[in-house]
């Protein structure tokens, strides 16, 4: 068994950012869908091998042959998207070069470009029976929910308008304000006093290292992949 082999694809953030601006130039509407128990899909290439789980019988010594993959095994990110690019291909649609987890299918009636990042996709394009048709079959396939028009996608919050989209980043940074229980602090220019010298005995240790590690990596996430404080619009602003 390769325990190497476990990396799975995931949409580019450039890519999510820059198919919002295709979409926004002729309107198109971007729909949302999400994958219920994704990882469950996926179809096993090794042979593993697991202890049978609490409250089922069985000999001693008897292990679970596994047919699928489960949650926690290191291979189901990969062996989801393997399953799902499998499915997609078979309704026509292409990977991208420049972004395995984007995929483009051109039709007599026009295009449908669709991007997934794990078990959440966006879908949009000029083929509007098309992608009616593609919902259907991706319904057939997997259990899957329509959650109708994009609305809030990876820290992202998504507003139409007739001049186009709106991004904005409010709601992810309330829900980290809220994580770190700051939400009644007052704002300040400087939070701390400049010319203060610190070291590293001027306070206890964090009784939660997790949440201080969880809050600077949130941080991390918007600094660096997004600066969406703007509005993608069809013409000028």
């Amino acid at each position: 068994m390769d325990y190497e082999e476990t990396f799975a694809p995931v949409a580019k953030m450039t890519t999510i950012r820059t198919l919002i601006v295709v979409a926004s130039i002729p309107q198109w509407h971007i729909s949302q869908l999400d994958v219920k128990n994704a990882f469950l899909n996926g179809d096993l290439q090794e042979e593993v091998y697991m202890t049978p789980p609490p409250g089922i019988s069985h000999d001693s010594g008897y292990v679970c042959k596994l047919k699928k993959a489960l949650y926690g095994l290191k291979q189901a990110p990969r062996a989801w998207f393997e399953k799902f690019s499998i499915v997609i291909s078979s309704l026509g649609f292409v990977s991208s070069s420049h972004d395995s987890a984007l995929f483009i299918k051109c039709t007599d009636a026009g295009r449908i470009i669709m991007s997934l990042y794990v078990d959440d996709m966006i879908i949009t394009g000029d083929d509007i029976d098309g992608i009616s048709v593609l919902k259907t079959e991706l319904c057939r396939r997997f259990k899957m929910k329509d959650l109708g028009y994009l609305r809030y996608f990876l820290g992202i919050e998504v507003a139409y308008s007739p001049r186009g989209y709106l991004l904005s980043q409010s709601k992810y940074v309330a829900d980290i304000l809220e994580r770190a229980r700051l939400t009644d602090n007052k704002t300040v220019d400087t939070p701390v006093e400049v010319n203060a010298r610190y070291s590293s005995s001027d306070d206890l240790p964090l009784i939660d290292p997790t949440l201080y590690r969880t809050i600077v990596g949130s941080l991390v996430y918007i600094s660096h992949y997004y600066s969406s404080r703007y509005c993608i619009c069809c013409s000028c602003c």
